[in-house]
């Protein structure tokens, strides 16, 4: 979302479209007409790229929203927060479960909170700060027991964000970038999941928001973002056993208000906008190779989406499909 705080202030291509019928074990595919896939649409529609890359719709989310927290825990992914329809600041939890394809509620944050970040470690999930009240950078650490279905309270960041990005590694989790109350951060705040303490890191070497990251070999990568209302291209590589900070091969294409997800060691950024429009680009970037490529864009464009992985698949869930405050309950699933 463009904000302005800096200002706090995502092209588009089809693919043949193909309809499953979804037998066990199986999604066969059988030809359909062109079109595009409204968010709505039916789950099962595959969008098949050349390079054999496959999207498939699912059911959506139950109430759109947008600017949301996403982590999952083993099938199921929490979507957290964000805002609802008219900007209404949302304390909603959702969670999808991917072998099903089904939607269950669960307990509701204590407080509403939009442009949260995730992660999960075990059997629990971690919300980071995020901003409230409007605008307002927040702090807080929220628990939830994936066994017991309960939130409980974690310590402070040291640090108030929002629009930040959040992942787990060895019990630890990173929380990077954002934005605070001073403007768009570097900052690298290190949660350790096993005596509750928080450290301040090496700062990231370019200060950005609503950016996207993802874990590889026990590396962290951080790719897009904004800064000032401009987009980005940067991506950076966190070493946390040597607290250290590596310039990378930068985003082919400039995004903020990106997702992103890691699967078979390949980093996936998806999506964002800018002022006029958001986008429905598709990125992939190889640490062995240092290398991005482009790949199947999205069905649904959009902004302000989460995203995770779940078996052989990355869900991008929620969103903006417009620049700015827009809505979508979109639920899509890609297929490397």
């Amino acid at each position: 979302m463009l904000l302005s705080i800096v200002a706090i202030s995502g092209c588009v291509g089809q693919a043949p479209v193909l309809e499953t019928q979804e037998p066990a074990g199986e999604e066969p595919q059988v030809p359909a007409p062109e079109k595009p896939a409204p968010s709505g649409e039916e789950p099962g529609v595959v969008f098949v790229p050349v390079n054999r890359s496959m999207w498939f719709v699912k059911t959506a989310m139950p109430t759109p929203r947008t600017e949301v927290a996403v982590a999952a825990i083993g099938s199921r992914i929490y979507v957290i927060g964000g805002f609802e329809q008219g900007g209404k600041e949302s304390a909603l939890v959702d969670i999808y479960n991917a072998d099903t394809d089904t939607w269950e509620t669960a307990p509701s944050l204590q407080q509403p909170v939009h442009h949260a970040s995730a992660a999960s470690f075990g059997t629990k999930l971690y919300v980071f700060g995020g901003f409230r009240n409007g605008f307002e950078p927040i702090a807080e650490t929220w628990i939830f027991d994936g066994s017991s279905k309960a939130w409980a309270q974690g310590p402070d960041m040291p640090i108030a964000l929002g629009a930040s990005t959040a992942n787990a590694i060895l019990g630890k989790t990173y929380v990077i970038g954002g934005v605070s109350g001073s403007g768009v951060s570097k900052a690298t705040l290190e949660y350790n999941t096993f005596t509750n303490l928080w450290a301040q890191k090496a700062d990231m070497p370019t200060a950005r928001e609503h950016l996207a990251s993802g874990v590889v070999t026990g590396r962290l990568y951080v790719a897009g973002g904004r800064s000032g209302g401009n987009n980005l291209a940067a991506t950076e590589e966190y070493n946390p056993s040597a607290d250290t900070w590596t310039r990378k091969a930068g985003m082919p294409s400039a995004r903020g208000g990106v997702s992103g997800a890691v699967l078979k060691g390949v980093l996936y950024v998806f999506g964002g906008e800018d002022v006029a429009r958001t986008f429905d680009i598709t990125e992939a970037y190889s640490a062995a190779n240092n290398a991005w490529t482009p790949d199947q864009p999205m069905p649904t464009s959009r902004h302000g989406s989460g995203a995770a992985t779940v078996g052989d698949k990355i869900y991008v869930i929620g969103g903006g499909p417009s620049a700015g405050f827009s809505y979508t309950g979109a639920n899509e699933a890609f297929a490397p």
